[in-house]
């Protein structure tokens, strides 16, 4: 097995490939964040979140600017329909880039106020956006463009762009960050990134049971990440989170048992599963983005 796995149990051996290797693609990113796969292309957009550029690799391409300024754009997703959606923590807004490449906010307030800065999102399969709103792009003046924070907390919001419907399904959290849906759906995980700046803050993640397909219930701690915060996560066929933390991705069993390690040089942000099989787990860390092949394939879009 490769030198940058670290083995806990061995069902991790049904996951990783013999011999898998990580590789770095590309580099020179301020921060690196908010992967997302285009099989069409195969090609992978991500954002320079702290460059406040929004990037393009493909393996035949390399890299490519699409959008300078990015309005400090932070996660990005597919909507059913195969656009790009993302967060903007500049603008403190769901984009979403329509079919002429111009790009339209579909939401930024709720109640009449404005989000703080909404950070990471996915895409349900009823084409609902449920997204975290932590307020760095407010807090941290390399995130985003500043201002008065309107929300009384930060919350995880369900988005309906169908019917403008917007309303917070998890408000027990102090920086709720990445997030990620089981499988058939049933379960909602979200990672808390609070010690990322606030002394003995929370750096777990959070999983809520699903009811109605629109609120949650019983959410409890699913695992506590150490070193480092679970920025962003993904999850696969089998229920099985891979989540990035200080030193690696962390994986974990869906009964909550760490399986192991990929280790990774830089900081890792965030991460998401593609390649022409779906295979390929792409990270972003630090100034840089890597891959590895495994033996299991990403459920998201």
């Amino acid at each position: 097995m490769a030198e940058a796995i670290e083995i806990y149990d061995d069902r991790l051996l049904a996951i990783v490939r013999p011999g898998a290797s990580l590789q770095e693609l590309a580099n020179g990113v301020v921060h690196s964040e908010g992967p997302v796969y285009f099989h069409e292309d195969d090609c992978l957009v991500w954002s320079d979140a702290h460059g406040n550029r929004l990037l393009r690799w493909s393996p035949t391409d390399n890299v490519s600017v699409l959008r300078d300024p990015s309005d400090y754009q932070s996660g990005n997703y597919r909507d059913l329909e195969g656009r790009l959606v993302a967060c903007s923590s500049g603008l403190r807004a769901i984009i979403r880039r329509e079919d002429d490449d111009e790009w339209k906010i579909l939401v930024d307030r709720y109640q009449g106020k404005r989000l703080n800065s909404p950070n990471d999102l996915v895409v349900k399969s009823d084409n609902t956006i449920w997204f975290t709103d932590p307020p760095y792009g407010i807090t941290e003046p390399n995130q985003g463009y500043g201002g008065e924070q309107e929300q009384p907390g930060s919350y995880v919001y369900r988005f309906d762009p169908a019917t403008g419907e917007i309303y917070p399904v998890v408000t027990d959290m102090v920086r709720p960050n990445g997030l990620a849906f089981s499988p058939d759906e049933s379960l909602l995980y979200v990672s808390d990134t609070a010690g990322f700046n606030i002394p003995g803050g929370p750096h777990h993640i959070r999983v809520y049971e699903i009811v109605g397909d629109r609120h949650v219930k019983n959410g409890r701690v699913f695992c506590v990440i150490d070193p480092g915060q679970p920025d962003g996560f993904r999850v696969d066929e089998h229920g099985n989170i891979f989540t990035s933390s200080q030193d690696s991705v962390q994986v974990y069993a869906p009964d909550g048992t760490q399986l192991g390690k990929i280790l990774i040089p830089q900081t890792s942000t965030n991460l998401t599963f593609g390649g022409k099989e779906g295979d390929r787990l792409f990270i972003t860390a630090g100034h840089s983005l890597y891959a590895i092949d495994l033996n299991t394939r990403g459920v998201q879009l």
